[in-house]
């Protein structure tokens, strides 16, 4: 998906990964009871938080991270006809990996 939308400062546009319409047993999910995403793709960075000094602090995610975000965080805007959201970085909770990493390692 090409874009032409930079989020400013420190926020961050997600692309949500939605959930499969259907669960164990084939049972259909309808839209009204499934959760909101909590998964998502990054489509575009800020260029990062300004502190009170001026120093501009570079942003922990990039374009292409899988990530996990707060729920029902940010805000929704339709973008070429997909929903997207604007996020703060503050709402990041983590970045998803593909390598696995033992429990209790530092990285």
């Amino acid at each position: 998906m090409a874009i032409n939308v930079k989020p400013l400062g420190d926020r961050v546009l997600v692309h949500p990964i939605e959930e499969k319409e259907t669960k164990k047993g084939g049972i259909i999910i309808p839209d009204t009871a499934k959760e909101k995403p909590q998964e998502g793709r990054v489509l575009a960075v800020g260029t990062g938080r300004t502190l009170d000094n001026g120093t501009v602090l570079p942003m922990s995610v990039s374009v292409g991270d899988k990530i996990i975000y707060s729920k029902y965080s940010g805000s929704e805007i339709k973008l070429e006809g997909k929903e997207v959201l604007i996020i703060s970085e503050k709402d990041v909770l983590a970045v998803v990996s593909e390598e696995r990493v033992p429990v209790g390692a530092s990285n």
